[in-house]
């Protein structure tokens, strides 16, 4: 059953921006923390952002200063604001619910950034 449902993803040239979003369903229960990982191409799957109930942040060294994770806890929503975009950038993007019990991924949304 899927649970996380992004969107936002595209095709964008150097230098522009994107902003995802991704809405967890009420049927997952007390989050304590949503965030952004992301799998290049022939890469694994790595960290990009994170953020609690509590408004605590964690970035990756590689997107400080470009990207900006928000949440509407009202709302079981994440946002992800991409700026500066680098083809380094390119990857699949996961979005990721945390609770005491388990973690839940989305299907997640493709980011394509050219040169």
């Amino acid at each position: 059953q899927v649970q996380l449902v992004e969107s936002g993803g595209g095709l964008v040239q150097a230098g522009g921006s994107l902003r995802l979003s991704c809405s967890a369903a009420r049927s997952i229960f007390r989050i304590s923390a949503m965030g952004w990982y992301r799998q290049p191409p022939g890469k694994q799957r790595e960290l990009v952002a994170t953020i609690t109930t509590g408004g605590s942040l964690n970035y990756a060294e590689s997107v400080k200063g470009r990207f900006t994770i928000s949440r509407d806890n009202a709302r079981n929503t994440v946002y992800l604001q991409m700026n500066s975009l680098k083809p380094d950038d390119t990857a699949v993007y996961y979005c990721k619910a945390s609770n005491s019990f388990s973690a839940y991924w989305g299907q997640g949304t493709q980011v394509t950034v050219s040169s």
